[in-house]
């Protein structure tokens, strides 16, 4: 068993460098294969609750993380998940926690449920994207923005009203397809959101970021289910998404934010004992991060007892992205 740890850490290790030769990879084996230094076990990260959906952002060098609130008794099978919950690190592996900054009750117009959102700054403040179920109204789920002066809080309902609700999107006859919100502010400082269960939607955003400039869009990708993460590294634009169930991260690439995409394939592997899958990346001081949910608090995480884990992300030289490795150590010192 030591030895096929030691040779998934090696193997990880040499896919980062593109260009080296047989002669060095041979020699790097033989070196690492001979490290018998202990690490530590750093996966989950947060141990003392269930946490998922995980939304990392980097601001002012310090990486903050958002996540929902997983609380379903061991035996409730659903998702109960009441507030969210965020989080800070400068090293990646040491996390502080910060007072809850924000419930669904927040919301006046919300019934409930803290699912997946993710926050941005613009202008000094910082908004955050959540997925929330609307009230009799607008049935179904709905997603609604927050914002704070600070990354930890507190944060208010933005607009009053929900952005996008369940009857703005019909090209499926479900009421959960409007969630999961992921956005990006493009290098011409125009706003995305990304959401979609289903169906991959996205629509431009008003400076203000609580209003769309322009028609809902919709995104054809493989075997696309929901969790749609995008981001940009280098020339290259990355929209990640869970796809099948349970849920694998698959992932494309672009030259151009609004597409076309060419699919690339999968990215990071069944989660474990959790259905579900849920990404965050980022780059923090020089360093690509993958960050995702599993079941990996034992004895009772489970899908809807989640934890979130880190691992490293590595790049091709054409800028496609490695296969994340799932490890239990994680991120070291």
């Amino acid at each position: 068993m030591k030895n096929l740890v030691t040779y998934s850490v090696v193997a990880v290790m040499l896919s980062s460098c593109c260009n080296t030769t047989q002669e060095q990879t041979d020699k790097v084996l033989v070196e690492h294969q001979n490290d018998t230094t202990p690490k530590e076990i750093n996966n989950p990260i947060i141990k003392d609750k269930f946490t998922a959906d995980p939304a990392a952002y980097v601001y002012n060098d310090t990486v903050y993380l958002y996540a929902g609130h997983d609380e379903a008794p061991n035996d409730f099978h659903f998702y109960r998940m009441n507030e969210w919950l965020v989080y800070s690190s400068t090293n990646m592996v040491d996390w502080t926690e910060h007072p809850v900054p924000l419930k669904p009750s927040d919301f006046s117009w919300s019934k409930g449920d803290a699912w997946a959102a993710q926050v941005i700054e613009r202008n000094g403040k910082f908004y955050w994207y959540v997925t929330v179920e609307h009230n009799d109204e607008h049935p179904g789920k709905a997603i609604g923005v927050a914002v704070a002066d600070t990354p930890v809080g507190p944060f208010k309902d933005a607009l009053g009203k929900a952005l996008i609700t369940n009857d703005m999107t019909l090209q499926t006859d479900i009421s959960w397809d409007d969630i999961d919100p992921s956005v990006i502010i493009d290098d011409d400082g125009q706003a995305y959101l990304f959401w979609g269960n289903t169906v991959c939607h996205y629509a431009k955003l008003k400076e203000n970021m609580v209003e769309l400039d322009g028609p809902i869009e919709t995104i054809d990708l493989p075997q696309f289910t929901e969790a749609p993460w995008i981001h940009k590294k280098g020339d290259w634009y990355y929209l990640s998404y869970a796809s099948e169930f349970p849920e694998k991260i698959k992932y494309a690439m672009s030259k151009s934010v609004t597409g076309p995409w060419e699919y690339k394939g999968i990215l990071n592997e069944l989660a474990g004992n959790s259905n579900t899958n849920h990404q965050s990346i980022i780059t923090y001081k020089g360093n690509d991060y993958f960050i995702y949910h599993t079941g990996g608090i034992q004895p009772n995480g489970g899908s809807f007892r989640r934890s979130v884990c880190i691992d490293r992300l590595y790049y091709n030289q054409d800028g496609s992205m490695k296969r994340v490795i799932m490890t239990s150590e994680g991120i070291q010192k």
